[in-house]
C-alpha cells in the first residue's frame, strides 16, 4: 500500500492534519498506538481561548491567530464549543493593576478584530457578593469578558470523524516500528493487531506529542532530536461548587490558574513542573495538588474540599528546553523536519487546541515541496464538526 501521507498519533495535532491533508485531495493514513485523544488531547484545560496571558510576553501573532481560530470553532461546532463569562478579580496585591487588565483586555478586542465575543465590562461592586463567595477583602475589580470551553476528547474525535469522512484511513492499535527516508518518501513499518505492515509514504507526519522524540528515533538515516522538554500541567476535578467561571492569579507564584465549572464538577488548573520519566508516567503530584487547593481556597476561603472527592489528571507539554520558567516560554508550534527545503519526515511540537486547525494548514505548506499536485475536496473552514 502507498500513501502521501502517514501520520503518528491521533492527538488533536494528528487528526487536523489528517483533516487538512485529505480536504487538499492527499491520501492519509493515520496510525495510533492507543486510543483517539488518549493523552494530552483529553487532559487540557478544556479551553477554546484567546490566550490572553501571552499578550505579556508580547506573543501576538499567536493570540491574533487563537481569537481568529475560536470564533471559527463557536461557528463550526456549536455543539461542542460554547461561549463562557470567564471572571477576572484584581486584588490590592495583585501583579497587574486593574488599568492594566482592561488595556489588555482592549488589545484583546483589536487583535480579534472587534467582534462581539471580544467585548468585555467592569462589574459594579454590587455584582461581586453574586460570583460564589470570592474573597472581596481588598479587592479592587472584577472583569468579565468571553471565552470558551469544549470537552478536549470529543472535539478531538468530531475532527477524525471528519477526516474519516473525506478518506482518511486510522490503523488502531498501531504501533511504529520503524521509518527509513529516502528520496522518494518514506517506508514505514508498525506494528498492528496481528502482524507487521509496511507501506510506503510520500511524507511522514510525527504528531506523537510527548512521544515525539521517541518517534524521531526510530527514523532511519538518524535525525538529531530537537531540545525539548516536558512540562506537566496538573488539574483537579472537585465537586462543583462554583457556577462562575475564574481566571485567577496564584498567590504563590502569581501564576495564571483556571476554576472552571465543567460538566457538573469544578476544573483547576493548571501546573508547570517539568517532567522527568516516561510520558506514561505523568500523575498530579501532592505537591500540585496542594499548590491548586491552596490558591482555590486563597480565593474562595468558604470553600470546603472533601479530600476523598478529589480526582485528578496531568497532561504533558512540549516545550522548548531552556532554564527559565515554563510559564514565560513561547507557545507557538514547534517544526522538525529532516529537511527544510523538502521535507520527508515532519514532527510537530506542542501547539494548542485552539489553533489545531491553523497549525495543519501550516503543515501542508511546509510539505507542498513534497507531495504532487492534488485538487482539493473541501475547506476545513467550512466542515462543520458534530458529537
Amino acid at each position: 500500500m502507498s500513501y502521501d501521507m502517514v501520520i503518528v498519533g491521533a492527538g488533536i495535532q494528528g487528526v487536523g492534519v489528517a483533516q487538512a491533508a485529505v480536504a487538499a485531495g492527499y491520501s492519509v493514513l493515520v496510525l495510533e498506538q492507543k486510543a483517539v485523544a488518549a493523552a494530552t488531547s483529553s487532559q487540557s484545560s478544556k479551553l477554546i481561548h484567546g490566550g490572553l496571558r501571552y499578550l505579556e510576553s508580547a506573543q501576538f501573532s499567536l493570540v491574533r491567530e487563537s481569537l481568529q481560530e475560536r470564533a471559527l470553532l463557536l461557528e463550526l461546532a456549536p455543539e461542542l464549543v460554547r461561549r463562557v463569562a470567564m471572571h477576572i478579580p484584581v486584588y490590592g496585591n495583585t501583579t497587574r493593576s486593574p488599568r492594566l487588565i482592561a488595556t489588555g483586555l482592549w488589545l484583546y478586542r483589536l487583535l480579534s478584530g472587534f467582534d462581539e465575543d471580544s467585548e468585555f465590562s467592569r462589574l459594579h461592586r454590587s455584582e461581586w457578593d453574586a460570583l460564589d463567595g470570592l474573597q472581596t477583602r481588598d479587592l479592587r475589580a472584577v472583569y468579565r469578558y468571553t471565552e470558551a470551553q469544549t470537552d478536549d476528547a470529543a472535539l478531538t474525535r468530531a475532527v477524525l470523524r471528519s477526516a474519516q469522512s473525506l478518506g482518511a484511513e486510522l490503523q488502531m492499535p498501531a504501533e511504529l516500528v520503524g521509518a527509513e527516508h529516502h528520496a522518494k518518501g518514506v517506508r514505514v513499518t508498525y506494528r498492528g493487531e496481528a502482524r507487521e505492515e509496511t507501506v510506503e509514504a510520500r511524507v511522514l507526519v510525527n504528531c506523537a506529542g510527548p512521544w515525539a522524540t521517541e518517534v524521531i528515533e526510530r527514523v532511519t538515516p538518524a535525525m538529531k532530536p530537537p531540545e525539548v522538554e516536558l512540562v506537566q500541567g496538573s488539574h483537579l476535578l472537585l465537586p462543583q461548587s462554583l457556577n462562575h467561571h475564574f481566571y485567577l492569579e496564584s498567590p504563590s507564584d502569581r501564576r495564571a490558574i483556571f476554576a472552571l465549572p465543567w460538566e457538573g464538577r469544578l476544573l483547576v488548573g493548571t501546573t508547570e513542573t517539568v517532567h522527568q520519566g516516561a510520558p506514561e508516567e505523568a500523575r498530579c503530584l501532592d505537591s500540585e495538588r496542594d499548590y491548586l487547593l491552596g490558591a482555590l481556597t486563597h480565593y474562595f476561603p468558604r470553600m470546603t474540599i472533601p479530600r476523598d472527592q478529589i480526582e485528578s489528571f496531568a497532561g504533558l507539554r512540549v516545550l522548548p528546553k531552556a532554564e527559565d520558567s515554563a510559564f514565560g516560554r513561547s507557545r507557538e508550534v514547534l517544526f522538525h523536519a529532516n529537511n527544510e527545503q523538502a521535507p520527508r519526515v515532519l514532527s510537530i511540537m506542542g501547539g494548542k487546541l485552539t489553533t489545531y486547525r491553523a497549525t495543519a494548514q501550516d503543515v501542508l505548506k511546509r510539505l507542498r515541496p513534497s507531495l504532487p499536485a492534488r485538487r482539493a475536496v473541501a475547506d476545513t473552514a467550512k466542515l462543520p464538526l458534530t458529537p
